[in-house]
């Protein structure tokens, strides 16, 4: 028996990097799997990698209308949802003193506003005795620069999945946070880094990390699988810190 044999999940932002592989690995243990990102092409191209028990929505996070569409289709295909991964998120370079409005605004609303309707409105067909996993990050404890913005936001998700795990408590539904170290994702690339900026970044997050390593999308997922099983059945309103040690030296 695999270990998510018969549930239906939502991913957000599972078109890529941590989402993509934590769908193959839901797939892989049984589970049928709802995809969301915002560009059709790579969800087409994620759907291809899947290759069963998957339907990918086309949708943004931070627009309601788009959440609304997601759970139509899942309330229309399946009925019911089992687990819900809410990981899309944004990150971008801008230190204090040039941060902008629309910078705020894009950060907070993919990553907190995005997050949190991608869970509430989830909740009329999530199932009693569910599991809800938030991608928080180190960055929730760790001070990095030009970064306060993103920071504050995992930092946001790391207390809903407190809050929220006693709002759910008599439904049974387990609340988990989930806090990458410096993972190497396509999402490293919307920093707004030149390649050589990048391989720097690279270079001296590596350097932190007491494993010697960046981290693989799949080391992520593999947690993640952990929290939306029975396995983690005793376990909410965690911070569980996938990291190689970068955060706990």
């Amino acid at each position: 028996m695999t270990k998510l044999e018969g549930k239906v999940a939502v991913i957000t932002g599972g078109n890529s990097g941590i989402g993509l592989a934590t769908a193959r690995r839901f797939v892989s243990e049984g589970a049928y799997v709802y995809i969301t990102g915002r560009r059709q092409r790579e969800l087409d191209a994620a759907v291809r990698q899947i290759e069963k028990n998957v339907t990918a929505v086309q949708g943004d996070v931070s627009q309601l209308a788009d959440l609304d569409r997601l759970y139509a289709t899942v309330k229309q295909q399946h009925g019911r949802i089992d687990i819900v991964f809410a990981n899309a998120g944004v990150g971008e370079i801008a230190s204090l003193g040039e941060i902008s409005e629309a910078h705020f605004d894009n950060t907070f609303n993919v990553n907190v506003k995005g997050l949190l309707f991608t869970v509430q409105k989830a909740l009329p067909l999530l199932q009693d005795g569910g599991s809800i996993i938030l991608t928080a990050s180190i960055d929730s404890i760790k001070a990095a620069p030009a970064l306060s913005v993103y920071c504050a936001t995992k930092a946001a998700i790391r207390s809903f999945a407190r809050s929220w795990t006693l709002d759910l408590q008599a439904r049974k539904i387990r609340v988990n946070a989930v806090s990458p170290g410096s993972t190497n994702t396509p999402g490293l690339s919307a920093l707004g880094l030149t390649e050589e900026q990048r391989k720097q970044f690279l270079t001296s997050r590596a350097a932190t990390i007491p494993l010697g390593r960046l981290g693989d999308p799949d080391d992520i997922a593999k947690a993640v699988v952990f929290l939306a099983s029975d396995d983690s059945s005793f376990i909410t309103g965690i911070e569980l810190f996938v990291d190689g040690g970068q955060a706990q030296i």
